[in-house]
């Protein structure tokens, strides 16, 4: 008997590449597997951020709460967007189960069955993934290799039409870490807007970038109508596994995204909440203290690159990767991954996992420790090398 079919919007979807080396290496018998494919702090979430959530679950919070969130997390939310220069508000706040709902939401929210989804890449699967669920068309738009991966406004906007119901923008970029020029990504908002399309920014890397503090985007564009600023405490509080995000945008759209994630998760984590609440009105002091770290780790890894033949990488601005291009390098750059696994023992992400413009290149994660990043990148130049370059 044949199984039973499932929907076409989901047998469409690949499992994400990443994920596929992450299990081949759960299954790879190694002594010693140095796991640099995750974007996922090594440092602990700040204890007064768990101190937070135990109390508020010994106090007995641990009910539902509304399905836009809490209103002390949604005002500190809105606080941390004014002093962005947002024009923020905590009634135009969404409360998420992580960065990665607010995006499915949103997409939801402002694009219908047709649509198409813009998105410059290299970039984070995610997006791609979920316009194709909302029943939306995704466009990507690769950019060029030749400068860095740098915002190319005008490639985007060539893309960009009455179809388009939506634009979404990564800055500091996942996987390549370049910080995106703010004037060019106002012209493409404009453009947006002149095509009634909705911009989604793509945050969640704000505070952790290293040579200048990036502008948010729906602080210094003409249309913040038009911007949905998406952000989370992920990476900035090392709380990966509390899953907290959250959107912010015109009230459109967050009263409707509020409608519907009555239909998908209902609210956050209750105790989750409130740790979000002392992580955004707490000390900053153990934010700094991972950015600092992560900011040496960058200007080493950047050094140790440069240091391996027929190899090089676009310097990280902001996130933790490093983008290296592998073309010199025999094979896909899945079967270089592949290789890397199982015959040196690292794992790190394959570039065709992030959509045109990724072919040829690895993703190389920062976010360990130094001596681990180093004892991969040692292992790495090893495989450089057995292919001949360099010898």
């Amino acid at each position: 008997m044949a199984d039973p079919a499932v929907s076409n919007r989901v047998a469409g979807i690949e499992p994400q590449q990443i994920r596929r080396l992450f299990d081949l290496a759960s299954d790879h018998d190694a002594d010693d597997i140095v796991h640099l494919e995750l974007g996922e702090p090594d440092f602990p979430t700040p204890a007064h951020v768990i101190d937070a959530a135990a109390v508020a679950a010994r106090d007995g919070e641990t009910n539902y709460t509304p399905n836009a969130g809490i209103d002390s997390l949604r005002r500190a939310i809105a606080d941390r967007l004014r002093a962005d220069g947002v024009d923020a508000d905590p009634d135009r706040v969404v409360v998420t189960t992580g960065g990665v709902e607010a995006l499915y939401l949103t997409l939801l929210t402002v694009t219908d069955p047709g649509d198409e989804v813009v998105v410059p890449t290299p970039a984070w699967p995610n997006p791609l993934s979920q316009a194709r669920l909302a029943g939306a068309t995704p466009v990507p738009v690769p950019l060029s290799p030749a400068d860095g991966f740098a915002f190319d406004a005008d490639r985007i906007i060539d893309t960009i039409t009455d179809r388009t119901g939506a634009v979404i923008v990564t800055s500091p970029s996942n996987p390549t870490g370049r910080v995106f020029d703010t004037a060019a990504m106002e012209r493409v908002v404009d453009a947006a807007a002149r095509h009634d399309a909705y911009v989604i920014a793509d945050e969640v890397y704000h505070e952790l970038t290293y040579d200048r503090r990036p502008d948010r985007l729906a602080a210094v564009t003409d249309h913040p109508e038009r911007v949905v600023t998406i952000d989370s405490c992920s990476k900035t509080y090392s709380m990966t596994g509390w899953r907290v995000g959250w959107l912010s945008g015109p009230k459109p759209v967050t009263t409707a995204v509020t409608k519907i994630h009555e239909s998908t998760t209902s609210c956050v984590n209750t105790p989750a909440q409130y740790a979000a609440v002392a992580a955004l009105t707490g000390t900053d002091a153990p934010v700094r203290e991972m950015q600092a770290a992560f900011e040496y780790r960058r200007d080493a890894i950047v050094d140790r690159l440069d240091a391996i033949p027929a190899v090089s990488a676009p310097r990280p601005e902001g996130a933790f990767y490093a983008f290296v291009d592998v073309s010199a390098l025999s094979g896909s750059s899945m079967e270089i991954a592949q290789q890397l696994l199982f015959e040196y023992d690292v794992v790190a992400a394959p570039g065709s996992a992030f959509g045109p413009g990724g072919e040829e290149y690895l993703r190389f994660s920062f976010a360990n420790d130094l001596d681990r990043i180093e004892r991969g990148l040692d292992r790495f130049e090893q495989l450089v090398r057995d292919e001949g370059h360099g010898a």
